[in-house]
């Protein structure tokens, strides 16, 4: 067991830039004291509007054992939507019981736990003296999020009273409550286009989304940005470079309260020791555009424009690669047509790991399934108490296999075991649900150093989609090739399923092996049938099916040939001697299953077996021809002595 402490991070879309802006604070600090980082994300909203998919990835909520940490943050304005605190207080609820550890929250108050607040203040205030000293607007309008929204009142009140200390006030009607989103721009053009709200000299948005909407809709309604309405945002997001009139934002300072967390729970954890506060990069916050009259900063621009191109050719050399793995990448290698190309859950798993070059740069990653995965076809709520480990790919001299014999169960409470043994440096530890819409089959770890966050994009959080899609119709086309080649009744092969996996026995065979046959024909069949209804008699065929599972090795097949007739098969060691005491545990087990039933009739069969040099695939059916004639003499024999 690693002495290293393990912070535990619950955020939503770690691509987004506020959980990037979190993470940025959170990992720095926790790479100068040695922490590792485990992150539980869903990699959407949980508001997503497809309602199965957005479950399915909140299962992963459900996988974290709070007591195993030493210490946990919730980015709470992540986990709540529309003000809904509902979800976000269940899952703090469960940390708060489970942690014997410091649990925080930031942003947004949850519960009991103690909450840390994004100190934007400054960010706010400059925005407010750039739109008034530099432009010289008088009327503002103030856009913020929801109305008793903690977040949302708490920028809107930073404005307010900034514009008051400049000797401005701002009037009821241009007090703005939205929703942080495109939509409340958008409505807001609407309203000062219509003249429900009198037009001002500029907006100034609370969130760069709010402030894109508007300056799309104003466009739209005739309304130009700069020349009549200035806009400025907040956040500093891609999307605000990139458009046709670039937006004046400013970055905001969440990674200055994702550290101050860490030093919070390094102080309860490790008092004895310093802390060493993290310095803000405040030299170029703000990046000004054309949306405010500014010159726009086009090397900005150009920066995000190449991180947002889509390429379909790429000249990579080996240095450059890890820096420009991009979607274009992504979709140009056709790895979902690849993936789901796959015959079996075996193929289909080796293919992932070969795919794994496409989420690079990493540690580690690791796939963990359901063990009962393929048969599952439930929407479950949190995992099983098992998980299976069914791939491992390394990039670092680790563990490494991609095969059902590497396989690794574990209990699901430890999550990932080796997250918690020793390493030579911190690492952080990416956990998303691994689902097809509500259907859980397992979760996917991406194991990283701390200072690739960069590199946590869009790019994994679509391969995820496909490797979902992937297992998805590899359980399903099992799942169809397992009802093709099994006896629906009593779940045994059939002789379909028998030739199928008698070539692969066939190709594992060892030298000296030989081919095994086993004829086993139920007695009295049709006078069960014919006395106590065909019902009794699919009991009775049941139970002989039982019996024949356990006396059937690991190595062998046991088949329903049809009607009343069974086979086991096998290649391996064989002798009369081994087939005779097998027999005899056969009638016992039969035995048992009767007085078990208490039937007014007996359930037994006759057995006859044979077996040979494994000379070609053709032996068999003439194998399985001398089992039946020794099986007829068998039953011949029995009635005599009945008689």
């Amino acid at each position: 067991m690693s002495g290293r402490k393990n912070i535990c991070f619950i955020t939503a879309t770690p691509e987004a830039y506020h959980a990037q802006r979190l993470a940025e604070g959170i990992f720095t600090q926790c790479e100068k004291y040695g922490y590792n980082v485990a992150v539980f994300a869903s990699m959407i909203s949980i508001s997503f509007y497809f309602k199965d998919y957005a479950n399915g990835e909140k299962n992963i909520y459900e996988l974290p054992d709070f007591s195993r940490f030493d210490g946990i943050i919730f980015d709470n304005i992540s986990l709540v939507s529309d003000n809904d605190t509902t979800f976000a207080e269940k899952v703090c609820r469960r940390a708060t019981q489970e942690a014997v550890a410091p649990v925080l929250g930031i942003g947004i108050p949850i519960g009991d736990i103690p909450t840390l607040y994004s100190n934007n203040d400054e960010m706010f205030r400059e925005l407010c003296r750039h739109a008034i000293n530099v432009h010289g607007c008088k009327k503002l309008c103030l856009l913020t999020g929801m109305k008793d929204n903690t977040e949302a009142e708490s920028r809107l009140g930073i404005m307010l009273d900034e514009i008051k200390k400049c000797g401005l006030t701002v009037a009821d009607e241009h007090i703005i409550y939205g929703d942080f989103w495109y939509t409340s721009g958008k409505k807001l053009a609407d309203d000062i286009a219509d003249g429900s709200i009198s037009m001002p000299d500029a907006v100034i948005a609370a969130s760069d989304h709010m402030a894109i909407g508007l300056i799309e809709e104003l466009n739209v309604k005739g309304i130009r940005v700069p020349e009549d309405i200035r806009v400025l945002g907040f956040e500093a997001v891609q999307e605000g470079a990139l458009g046709k009139i670039t937006l004046t934002s400013i970055e905001s300072n969440f990674a200055k309260v994702g550290a101050d967390a860490v030093d919070r729970i390094r102080a309860v954890i490790e008092p004895s020791e310093e802390l060493s506060p993290y310095i803000p990069k405040t030299k170029k916050m703000m990046y000004l555009g054309k949306s405010c009259g500014c010159d726009p900063d086009i090397e900005r621009t150009l920066e995000k424009l190449r991180a947002s191109l889509y390429l379909k050719t790429r000249n990579y050399s080996s240095a450059l690669f890890m820096d420009d793995i991009d979607i274009g990448l992504l979709m140009e290698n056709y790895i979902p047509e690849d993936l789901t190309a796959s015959q079996t859950p075996e193929e289909c798993i080796e293919r992932i790991h070969n795919s794994t070059f496409i989420i690079a740069p990493f540690e580690n990653f690791s796939l963990c399934l359901r063990e009962d995965w393929l048969e599952n076809d439930s929407a479950e709520t949190g995992y099983p108490k098992r998980m299976k480990l069914v791939l491992a790919k390394s990039n670092c001299g680790e563990t490494d296999f991609c095969n059902s014999i590497s396989s690794v169960s574990f209990n699901t409470s430890e999550m990932l075991p080796q997250m918690f043994e020793e390493h030579e440096s911190p690492y952080v530890y990416y956990f998303s649900a691994v689902h097809f819409g509500e259907k859980t089959l397992g979760y996917a770890v991406l194991q990283r150093k701390l200072s690739d966050s960069r590199y946590f994009n869009l790019v994994y959080r679509n391969w995820l989609r496909f490797v979902n899609n992937a297992l998805e119709m590899a359980r399903s086309k099992n799942s169809y090739k397992m009802m093709s080649y099994h006896d629906k009744m009593t779940g045994l092969l059939n002789r379909r399923g028998m030739y199928d996996e008698y070539q692969k026995m066939w190709r594992a065979k060892r030298d000296g092996d030989k081919v095994f046959a086993c004829v086993i024909d139920m007695d009295s069949l049709k006078h069960i049938n014919d006395t106590y209804g065909h019902q009794e008699g699919d009991i009775a065929i049941t139970a002989i099916s039982r019996a024949i599972r356990e006396i059937t090795a690991d190595n062998e097949l046991s088949v329903r040939a049809g009607g009343d007739e069974f086979y086991i098969i096998g290649i391996g060691e064989y002798d009369n001697d081994g087939f005779e005491k097998r027999k005899a545990d056969f009638y016992n087990i039969i035995e048992g299953i009767n007085e078990e039933l208490g039937k007014p009739y007996t359930v037994t069969a006759s057995l006859g077996s044979a077996f040979g040099e494994q000379s070609d695939m053709d032996r068999l059916d003439s194998l399985i021809l001398e089992a039946d004639e020794e099986m007829y003499r068998c039953k011949m024999k029995r009635k005599m002595n009945r008689g």
